[in-house]
């Protein structure tokens, strides 16, 4: 009988674009937790439900340890969980409900309890853990296993249910040093199953890891339940240490560094990038960044010494209009400097893209759509603007929320309140964007592609083998797109 079974909620086959996608990364803020109990010396199982087809696997699970205290703990570190997407709700519904059922003391740690514990805690779960979840956690379940208190009001970071009222306790304070947090428990996981996946899909095996908790910008439509507004660093000595392990053990080709922000405080990456070249550390990576962080030339050429090889800008808008509604803190001259310093420097730019945000009109598209034309960047993601609660953003548009607060999935795309076009509208212009994005790509692959590198050169004309369906597609969706505008 284990004292704590561990697991988190997100199903990759409960998101069909991300299923396709197939770039399955460890939960690494569930194995965080799991490192945190072991280090108070807590008999603790693990099951990863990233592949289960499932709930099945999990009960089983349940059945056969019987531990006293069943955990859902959801990787922070994961965009896709901060948006509380009601098929994972769902499932995390039906895991609380056969726990509880089987005697277990339930808790739930993650960015939609956070915001919606009341629903929780109605479906059986005993306990929401609020915020930064390792210290909470650690208390909390020793307490319940040596049954030594009742006064659940003495732990902080909690959310519970007494007398039929629900009671939040004091605020967690968040850990600033983050190098006293015990490396994350890496040989819970089976790596085979996610090595398999990557390797057959992409012909190489990527692996994720964290330098940095939190982020310090304001972004009025970002939602930070976990970690809130903080931003603290490991020490570049502390990551090069874990990836040396990860290598070592694991032999990933590339690291994808999951941070809000990487490399933010002054030198890290300079320093991080000397230490890992003097121990030879043969690895490619990606980050997420922003534009005002990257039109620093010393800043981009650290990146580059230390192998990065793609990075992710949050560029949002091709309008500064719509930048600084969003409170972003950035400019569009921003994002054109830090795409050429990176192209400088050997470092795929990809831009995430936002539509929808309140009072964007046709004009401001049209700017975002240019700008993509200009810069073309090795790869796209868009969204709609999606409100989620605790953000200013969400606090403009409640009074216009329809009855649907979440997406069934990622490529769900609603537009969930009213703005200038219906959501159906949305749906079109992302359409329409990809292909007018993938059209320019390949004719600039065209143009270049006899003073391309050979290594590049079969990609290349795959690319420009499709240019005649993205050119006549690109004209299709313009014109479905302008119909759908008129409506």
């Amino acid at each position: 009988m284990a004292d704590v079974l561990i697991t988190h909620s997100y199903f990759l086959r409960f998101d069909p674009k991300q299923w396709k996608a197939m770039q399955p990364y460890p939960p690494l803020g569930t194995l965080y937790a799991v490192s945190a109990l072991r280090d108070v010396d807590l008999d603790v199982c693990f099951f990863d439900n990233m592949f289960s087809i499932d709930c099945e696997g999990i009960k089983n699970a349940i059945r056969k340890e019987r531990p006293s205290i069943f955990v859902i703990c959801d990787d922070g570190f994961n965009y896709l969980t901060k948006m509380c997407l009601s098929n994972m709700r769902h499932a995390a519904y039906d895991m609380i409900r056969f726990a509880a059922e089987q005697g277990c003391k339930v808790i739930v740690s993650s960015s939609d309890a956070t915001d919606h514990a009341q629903a929780y805690i109605d479906r059986g779960a005993d306990f929401i853990v609020m915020g930064e979840g390792e210290k909470t956690l650690r208390q909390l379940t020793k307490a319940l296993l040596a049954g030594v208190t009742n006064d659940y009001s003495l732990i902080d970071g909690l959310t519970y249910q007494e007398n039929g009222q629900l009671k939040t306790t004091a605020k967690r304070n968040v850990i600033n040093n983050l190098d006293e947090l015990p490396l994350p428990a890496w040989d819970v996981i089976d790596i085979d199953q996610y090595k398999y996946r990557w390797l057959r899909k992409h012909g190489y095996f990527s692996l994720n890891m964290v330098t940095t908790r939190g982020c310090p910008y304001k972004c009025n439509w970002c939602a930070k339940p976990i970690y809130g507004n903080r931003y603290n660093s490991h020490s570049p000595q502390r990551i090069v240490d874990e990836l040396e392990q990860l290598i070592e053990h694991f032999h990933p080709d590339h690291i994808w560094f999951s941070d809000d922000i990487f490399g933010l405080k002054p030198g890290w990456i300079r320093e991080f990038a000397s230490l890992a070249n003097d121990k030879k550390l043969q690895f490619k990576f990606k980050i997420q960044s922003r534009a005002d962080l990257l039109v620093q030339e010393e800043t981009v050429k650290a990146l580059a010494d230390a192998g990065c090889q793609t990075v992710w800008i949050g560029t949002e808008s091709g309008s500064q209009k719509i930048l600084d509604a969003m409170d972003k803190g950035i400019t569009v001259e921003q994002i054109y400097k830090a795409t050429e310093l990176l192209r400088k420097y050997h470092i795929d730019p990809c831009f995430f893209l936002q539509f929808g945000y309140l009072g964007e009109t046709l004009k401001d598209i049209e700017l975002t759509i240019k700008m993509i034309h200009d810069l073309l960047p090795e790869d796209i993601g868009i969204s709609v603007s999606y409100p989620l609660p605790g953000t200013v953003f969400y606090d403009k548009v409640k009074g216009e929320l329809k009855s649907k607060a979440n997406w069934v999935d990622s490529d769900d795309l609603d537009l969930m309140f009213k703005n200038t076009y219906a959501s159906p509208f949305y749906k079109r212009l992302h359409r329409y964007v990809h292909k007018t994005y993938r059209e320019h790509q390949a004719l600039n692959y065209l143009k270049n592609i006899f003073t391309t590198e050979k290594n590049d050169k079969l990609f290349n004309y795959k690319r420009v083998a499709a240019l005649p369906y993205y050119f006549i597609m690109s004209k299709v969706e313009k014109y479905r797109l302008h119909l759908e505008a008129k409506r």
